[in-house]
């Protein structure tokens, strides 16, 4: 891996029409522009964080939630880059790319749960469960529903996952302009992938966290092949996903506890 690939700008449709000159945004702050303008973003102001159907304005949704990890990710890209730098620990990682790791986590902060149902993790096992018991039970023109589909496609429903659902909707789903949805950067959209396995291959190594869930769907293999050689990948996690964990471990860890001590205050009145 090099960083140079590493931080490919390219996106799945790249524009047919000359960029003006007065426009001094890098690609990638095109994104956060693209992502915080989205309706796909403001919907998650209506999912809970932690605390469900709370009425106190005070407890965080995804949301809040999302624009706080996206502060502590673009302040570890930075951090990341000035050690890097620092160090020399690697002589083709410029000042600009530094600037180009915080931007592209930033948004990523910004995208981590933008799949995610309502209710969360508890709205995933629900999804899977419902599809768990049902699917067996479905039917299409005569034919059983999982015969039709075929073992990846099964075991995608039966495994889904909020990540997994963020690289479709920002890519797929969201409509802005045509059928690429928000069309963003390769390097962003390699960064929320933190788990680059399908879902027939979750759990092939214990000891590996990346074959932990699955990362897309069979529908978005296509795109996941795109982006992974654009990004030299090769089917391994891109670096700044480490990054992005961290930031939201950081964030949830903190604020989850402050939630719940806001909660339990407002309990004894």
């Amino acid at each position: 891996m090099d960083w140079t690939t590493l931080m490919c700008s390219d996106r799945i449709r790249m524009a047919t029409r000359n960029v003006s000159a007065s426009d001094l945004r890098t690609e990638f702050e095109k994104d956060y522009q693209r992502i915080i303008s989205s309706a796909s973003f403001r919907r998650l102001q209506d999912k809970t964080q932690v605390f469900p159907l709370d009425k106190s304005d005070f407890i965080r949704t995804r949301l809040t939630h999302s624009l706080e990890v996206a502060n502590f990710a673009r302040s570890i890209g930075k951090m990341i880059g000035s050690r890097i730098i620092s160090e020399n620990k690697d002589g083709s990682f410029t000042e600009k790319m530094r600037e180009d790791v915080s931007s592209v986590l930033e948004c990523a902060g910004l995208l981590h749960d933008i799949g995610n149902p309502p209710f969360g993790h508890f709205g995933e096992d629900a999804i899977r469960d419902w599809f768990r018991k049902n699917l067996p039970l479905l039917e299409y023109k005569g034919r059983k529903v999982s015969d039709v589909l075929s073992p990846q496609q099964r075991e995608d429903f039966y495994n889904f996952e909020g990540n997994t659902q963020a690289l479709r909707v920002v890519t797929k789903l969201h409509f802005l302009v045509d059928e690429h949805g928000m069309n963003l950067t390769k390097a962003l959209l390699a960064t929320i992938m933190k788990y680059p396995v399908s879902s027939e291959q979750i759990g092939q190594d214990k000891d590996d966290i990346t074959c932990k869930k699955m990362g897309y769907f069979a529908a978005d293999a296509d795109i996941f092949e795109d982006v992974q050689k654009s990004c030299g990948t090769c089917g391994r996690r891109h670096p700044l996903s480490f990054a992005l964990e961290a930031a939201d471990d950081i964030t949830y860890r903190t604020a989850d506890i402050e939630d719940a001590v806001k909660k339990a205050e407002s309990m004894k009145k």
